[in-house]
Order: structure tokens, then C-alpha cells, then sequence
């Protein structure tokens, strides 16, 4: 079980939240159950410069609250990344190999 909140990002990772924006249960079976979001107050948080974990955004694009143009050109540049990585991967065995 896990909360939604907004948190001042200069305070320590187990600091104080601002504010509680909803709860996300990923144990629940019916995804509509599974996630509460104050879509308001989210809302508001994103506009004055919030910026929201990789999962939240999954949750706040799947709902229409972030810019689903950014999500899917933030989604597809993390994709590339790991393909990248994967690849950097494969090819760091060949080159020791060589020596």
C-alpha cells in the first residue's frame, strides 16, 4: 500500500509531506479500486512545478492529469535508454575477450 504525496524535494526522503494526494494498492485486483487520486489537488501541484515520479506519471497520464505528449516522448527516451544499456551489455563481454 502506498501513498501519493507531494513532498518538498530539499527535505530528507522520509521527511514530512505537504500534502497527501491519494493512495495507490497494488495488491487490489480491480485497478479502479486499486488507485485513489485527488485529481484537484493534483492538478494544482503540476502547475506550480510539481514533478511527479516515473510511476505516478504512469498513473496521471493513464488518467489525462499530466501532458500525454511528454509522458510518451519520456516513456520512449527511458525505452531507449534500456535498449542501450542492454546492448552496451552484450557487447562488454565481446571486447574483454579481445585482450
Amino acid at each position: 500500500f502506498y501513498r501519493l504525496a507531494a513532498i518538498d524535494g530539499r527535505v530528507r526522503r522520509d521527511g514530512p509531506c505537504l500534502e497527501n494526494l491519494g493512495w495507490y494498492d497494488p495488491r487490489e485486483q480491480d485497478s479502479a479500486k486499486g488507485l485513489n487520486i485527488n485529481e484537484e489537488r493534483v492538478k494544482y501541484w503540476l502547475s506550480v512545478g510539481a514533478k511527479p515520479s516515473e510511476t505516478v506519471e504512469d498513473f496521471l497520464a493513464k488518467r489525462n492529469l499530466c501532458g500525454l505528449k511528454a509522458w510518451e516522448a519520456r516513456r520512449s527516451q527511458r525505452r531507449k535508454d534500456v535498449e542501450a544499456r542492454i546492448a552496451a551489455a552484450a557487447a562488454a563481454p565481446a571486447k574483454e575477450e579481445k585482450k
